[in-house]
């Protein structure tokens, strides 16, 4: 899955260059629009299963800085489907050239009690 992502003012800092914590923002959209694809609704998910996706580990690198204006690539791929947990492999890319690289495993919870808890089989076949 690839979206594409406009850098704009509110993401960079004073010298016009992306803020590093705001990469982790347009991958967490890029997540977001896989499951969507998927027919994941993560609203409707979490109601139904009383469950809660968590970032539990994030590996990241920075090749190249991107600017204010810039026309971005983002994507997800899921990696790793454990039995509480997933892992994303993302790319951040300007033009076909890597700018940002990383892994982000999520951790699936109970809502109420914030313990992990096993992925639903509706999102296992999903992501298959």
């Amino acid at each position: 899955m690839r979206i594409p992502v406009r850098v704009y003012y509110q993401d960079t800092d004073a010298g016009g260059v992306v803020f590093h914590a705001q990469y982790l923002a347009f991958m967490e959209r890029a997540r977001s629009e896989l499951l969507n694809e998927a027919g994941i609704d993560l609203g409707r998910f979490a109601e139904r299963h009383g469950l809660l996706f968590m970032v539990h580990e994030l590996a990241v690198k920075y090749h190249r800085p991107a600017r204010l204006n810039d026309m971005l690539s983002v994507s997800a791929e899921v990696v790793k489907l454990g039995h509480a947990s997933l892992v994303f492999r993302q790319r951040v890319e300007r033009d076909g050239e890597l700018l940002v690289e990383a892994d982000v495993t999520l951790a699936l919870v109970e809502r109420g009690r914030m313990r992990p808890a096993r992925i639903p089989e509706e999102l296992e076949q999903a992501l298959k």
